[in-house]
């Protein structure tokens, strides 16, 4: 019977590239959705990009630009990324999108009918540098529990803990580096302990978590009462205004797993079908999601919780696996191995990533590590040595002519193949890779032992035993086609190459239960290159220059005699402006100073009657002194748009009379005039009253 299966993995962030270490979860969901779909399922893969919270907004701040063209960039870069490594959506979205803001109204109107929703005031912590209050993932410090350092300010990677960020100790921004201020704002909270009952029930059933995520939730969270989850965030934060809490936004943790659901909406939308279908409380959908053991705690109760109260599909089982060492240690910056998969795919090919992965992965909640040695022999031992190299050895004898019109004698080696892919199915389907491969491997063993034992290159030098070389050859790639159906799900590329060798696609799992007749052989070409340890020390030495220019520490190098560019030239800067505003004549240090040039708010700011350029502003120094100014802004700026903002300005001008009203100041701008009027604006962290040196 064809199931119909819903697949997701975590949401990637919008605000960082996909690396090696995130490529475990994506490259190990592909395998399983490919399986299911070679398994003739109604299988579809949705993902899309996590867009929203503090750090893209101050990301944008500081690139000049909106959070949308932020995020807009980042998504190119991350579908360039997943298309690199051959994983494959059915529909890629983004948590910003109309039907994410559809469905989470939906939701959350169904969490206040169920009277699940409180209001309280929270301390929380705040950055005065940034200007913002701090996600838990913008604050890192020491547990409260075990003393663990470089902790986040959500839950412990060491002991498990769960707090907020105001309980860590010693806590710092990972936005500015400052010390964050605790203040207190008004934030909405779901009563996850009313939930209490189903969520025991769900968890503890035996089918929906691997037994060791049941346990743990059992011990550190079901025991006792769960505790409130704070779902939404003050102004300033970038997301989705909550429709009946004007100034309030829903938390990511919010809206970040809804976006499951709208990326099937989307994909819903495009091919005519119900989201209902597959969310929907009647569906008969599967829905499998894939996470990394960090996010444990959202996916397995939050998640259910909401999605029970708002009475949709519930997840059949949520697949959690472990974290990626390289070399027995966390990925290191400095050390290079932290390594971007655009880095990576400059020097090296996907299969190799996605083969050693499989090799690694089973059911559990293992960490695996990447040993760069191993990796290395790995892919050229297995899949050059192995795999690929029993086509090699008779391929090119049959090409342009056709595989033997019935299928000889091979000693029940085919049929031997045949009887261990239901063993292999079932590894596919309880995520158990690594056995898959071995298995595999064993059949590979097995055929190389028979090109070994006939050698088909002996058979070709002698004219007479023609028919006898088209049967070896014929058994040969048969067994090769069988051993690349069995990987194809690891390995989509070879599968298709091999589909192009023999004339005939691997369209499902059964291709592997019967041999080919009698269909032709195209010209063989290589179908995989050994990997040279010269290709991953480049790889390492490319992460740790990039790493390093990134932290502002790039290695030294010997300095050019000359410069090979000129930084006009980097950045494209005419210079018009200098031509028709030549500088001034020079000043001293002594002159500089008396200029007071100091932050202010503009905090007022009206049209001018009878005044076509000017604008008449009050202007905030703090601690209640206010200036009156008129700037000549008009033609580039509009009232409205300026209340709120920070600007430049010079404090001790001499006040001017003029026939509006008393100017005592001056904004401080750039450009030549009219509408080419550009405001100074302080960084973010200024505040007004402060001198600008």
């Amino acid at each position: 019977m064809t199931r119909q299966i819903l697949v997701t993995a975590a949401l990637p962030y919008a605000n960082g590239h996909i690396h090696i270490g995130h490529l475990v979860e994506y490259i190990q969901t592909d395998i399983w959705v490919r399986y299911q779909k070679l398994q003739g399922n109604n299988c579809r893969f949705f993902c899309a990009d996590d867009t929203h919270g503090t750090a893209i907004m101050i990301r944008a701040r500081r690139e000049g630009r909106s959070e949308e063209a932020v995020i807009a960039d980042m998504r190119e870069a991350h579908v360039r990324d997943f298309s690199g490594f051959q994983v494959e959506f059915d529909n890629y979205g983004s948590t910003n999108s109309p039907e994410n803001r559809e469905l989470c109204d939906t939701i959350w109107a169904a969490i206040r009918r169920a009277g699940l929703v409180k209001e309280k005031d929270v301390e929380q912590l705040y950055d005065p540098v940034a200007g913002t209050f701090l996600a838990d993932r913008f604050v890192r410090g020491t547990c409260p529990r075990c003393g663990a350092e470089d902790q986040p300010g959500d839950n412990c990677s060491v002991c498990g803990a769960t707090y907020t960020p105001a309980d860590l100790k010693n806590p710092k921004s990972t936005l500015s580096g400052a010390v964050p201020e605790v203040r207190a704002a008004e934030h909405l909270f779901i009563e996850l302990e009313q939930l209490h009952d189903f969520l025991s029930e769900w968890t503890q059933d035996g089918t929906h978590l691997q037994p060791e995520i049941a346990k743990y939730l059992k011990g550190h969270f079901l025991g006792e009462p769960l505790r409130d989850w704070d779902v939404s965030r003050p102004a300033p934060y970038f997301g989705f205004e909550i429709p009946d809490k004007k100034g309030h936004y829903w938390y990511v943790w919010f809206d970040a797993p809804i976006g499951y659901m709208a990326s099937t909406l989307e994909w819903c939308r495009k091919n005519g079908d119900d989201v209902q279908n597959w969310w929907g409380a009647d569906s008969k959908a599967e829905i499998h999601h894939f996470i990394g053991k960090d996010i444990t705690y959202f996916h397995t109760l939050f998640w259910p919780g909401m999605l029970k109260t708002a009475n949709c599909n519930l997840p059949t089982k949520v697949h959690i696996h472990g974290f990626l060492t390289v070399g027995g240690e966390k990925m290191s910056k400095s050390k290079g191995t932290f390594v971007m998969g655009s880095t990576y795919l400059k020097h090296l090919p996907p299969a190799a990533l996605r083969y050693y992965y499989a090799s690694k992965l089973g059911p559990g909640l293992d960490d695996i590590d990447l040993n760069l040695d191993e990796f290395v022999t790995r892919f050229n031992t297995d899949l050059v040595g192995k795999v690929v190299n029993i086509a090699s050895r008779c391929a090119g004898f049959l090409a342009g002519q056709t595989l033997s019109d019935v299928y000889p004698d091979d000693g029940g080696l085919f049929a031997a193949g045949a009887e261990r892919g239901e063993a292999i199915a079932a590894f596919y389907e309880d995520c158990n890779y690594n056995a898959a491969t071995r298995e595999i491997m064993a059949l590979a063993d097995k055929a190389n032992k028979f090109v070994d034992d006939r050698q088909p290159w002996v058979i070709r030098k002698d004219p007479s035993r023609a028919d006898e070389l088209r049967d070896v050859c014929s058994i040969t790639l048969n067994l090769f086609r069988q051993i690349v159906t069995y990987l194809a799900p690891i390995l989509p590329g070879l599968a298709k190459q091999t589909e192009e060798l023999l004339n005939r696609p691997i369209s499902n799992w059964a291709e592997a239960q019967k041999p080919l007749t009698g269909t032709p052989v195209s010209p063989f070409t290589h179908l995989m290159k050994r990997i040279d340890t010269k290709q991953v020390e480049a790889m390492i030495e490319e992460s740790k220059e990039a790493m390093a220019a990134e932290a502002g520490a790039a290695p030294a190098a010997p300095a050019p005699a000359e410069p090979t560019f000129h930084p006009a030239d980097t950045w494209k800067d005419s210079g018009d402006a200098m031509k028709n505003e030549p500088l001034a004549a020079e000043c001293t240090i002594d002159d500089f100073v008396k200029v007071d040039l100091r932050v202010a708010r503009v905090i007022e700011a009206k049209h001018v009657e009878s005044a076509n350029k000017l604008l008449q502003l009050t202007l905030s120094l703090g601690g209640g002194e206010t200036r009156n100014v008129f700037a000549g802004i008009k033609s580039a700026y509009k009232p409205e748009d300026l209340v709120g903002r920070l600007v430049v300005m010079v404090a001790n001008l001499k006040p001017r009379q003029m026939k509006f009203g008393l100017s005592s100041g001056m904004v401080c701008a750039s450009g030549s005039g009219g509408p080419e009027v550009f405001l100074l604006s302080p960084d973010t962290g200024a505040v007004p009253g402060q001198r600008v040196h």
